[in-house]
């Protein structure tokens, strides 16, 4: 492979589409010469027989995608549109043989359920059996926002879109598109990721068409998501509550809202009183406790010779969300300490991205070195992005700095700890 040198190491804004409906927030930071993020043309490369994509940056084309798409729903499509955590594949929550175009478009796991979102109290409502009072206390802190309450589910919900279980994840989420679209429809959307099943969720409207090209017939662009990673995902139907997938929104703040227990991926509890602030560490049993919660769900999805049990969450199978490129995440304390580490394991650095935070090594090294912040909002705003960039390189290795071990970082390390599952992650956090 061709080394690019770098010369110099400058700031790169991500350039979204620029939609009316979600202002750009916050930056993206790559050396020079390791591939720019730049600005995605939604019509370039399109073929004949290629999704449409329509833009939506003046309230007449947002009026218009919406309109369009809704139309699309109402016959039984499927359709991507944005949301604030990943861009998702849609279709009528309360139609099976819609729903089942999702499963057949992204080749997933029937024993994988489906998130249900919706534009209000009343629809959230009408599609479980039963509303806690936590789901109350929980849906005024949170929604419209990145979690989702698994809850027993009501009858008017398929058996497709829980996996034959009999709860539902729930969630409202923030994007003013998709709220748009459910509000015009008039029934919530099941909406897994649009990509194929196990491969890194698209976070803008050109990952969609170069993972799911022909597969979906239209494409909303809403610009760049703007949280990056899937929602935290919090099972009611438990006693205390049980966080099934971390997100951004961590279980120091699920408890403060709660103001009773929660419990964390694995086995970990939470209590109110607990100090989860930024600057507390977990303990040091936590940062196991993602790699246990994730094989105790692969077993259980599993199944050895038996039929498969339903999950109550999607993004618990083993390995997820992972790029082409065989993923590491390591320590490093220089550049020669990663060298050496990457000849340990008869690795070639110059076929290697590197994606960094806060040890940066020489990029004339390496194909490629990127630069993330050393935040958990902006780590997770950026990551697929990065990995879909790194995807589009060819980058057979992708080398990832181990994140810290605090709650803000939890829903990353759980990113990574299955984006690494058949390459390496002895050290996910630190």
């Amino acid at each position: 492979m061709e080394r690019r040198t770098p010369i110099r190491l400058e700031t790169i804004p991500i350039e979204p589409h620029r939609s009316a409906a979600l202002p750009f927030i916050g930056e993206y930071f790559a050396c020079a010469g390791a591939g720019r993020m730049g600005r995605f043309s939604a019509m370039s490369q399109q073929g004949a027989n290629a999704p449409k994509i329509l833009p939506t940056h003046t309230p007449e084309l947002f009026d218009a995608a919406v309109k369009r798409a809704a139309a699309l729903l109402r016959a039984g499509e499927v359709v991507a549109l944005p949301t604030e955590t990943v861009y998702g594949l849609a279709a009528n929550a309360l139609d099976a043989r819609a729903v089942a175009k999702i499963f057949e478009a992204k080749g997933r796991p029937a024993h994988n359920p489906i998130i249900v979102h919706v534009a209000s109290l009343e629809m959230a409502r009408r599609c479980a059996s039963q509303w806690p009072e936590a789901a109350g206390r929980l849906a005024a802190s949170f929604w419209p926002g990145p979690l989702t309450l698994v809850l027993a589910k009501a009858a008017d919900i398929p058996d497709i879109v829980t996996a034959g279980g009999p709860t539902v994840g729930i969630r409202w989420p923030g994007h003013p598109l998709m709220q748009a679209v459910i509000r015009e429809t008039g029934f919530p959307l099941a909406a897994p990721s649009a990509n194929p099943s196990g491969q890194v969720s698209p976070t803008n409207a050109e990952h969609v068409r170069r993972l799911l090209g022909t597969r979906v017939p239209l494409i909303v662009d809403g610009g760049q998501s703007q949280v990056g990673i899937e929602s935290t995902v919090i099972d009611l139907t438990t006693q205390p509550p049980r966080v099934l997938r971390p997100g951004m929104i961590h279980e120091g703040s699920l408890v403060a809202a709660l103001g009773s227990e929660v419990v964390g991926p694995g086995a970990s509890q939470f209590v109110a009183g607990d100090r989860l602030a930024a600057d507390s560490p977990l303990t040091p049993a936590l940062s196991t406790d993602l790699r246990n919660s994730s094989r105790e769900a692969f077993a259980r999805g599993r199944g050895e010779g038996a039929r498969r049990a339903a999950l109550r969450s999607p993004g618990q199978l083993e390995k997820h969300y992972s790029p082409r490129a065989r993923v590491l995440v390591l320590e490093w304390s220089g550049t020669a300490a990663l060298l050496e580490q990457l000849a340990q394991r008869g690795i070639p650095e110059a076929e290697c991205q590197v994606v960094a935070h806060s040890r940066i090594p020489a990029a004339e090294r390496f194909a490629g070195v990127s630069v993330i912040p050393h935040d958990a909002e902006a780590f997770a705003r950026a990551l697929y992005a990065e990995f879909h960039r790194c995807d589009e390189a060819g980058a057979r290795f992708v080398v990832i700095e181990a994140v810290p071990e605090r709650p803000e970082w939890r829903g990353v390390a759980d990113r990574l700890m299955r984006a690494a599952v058949g390459g390496e992650s002895e050290s996910l956090n630190r």
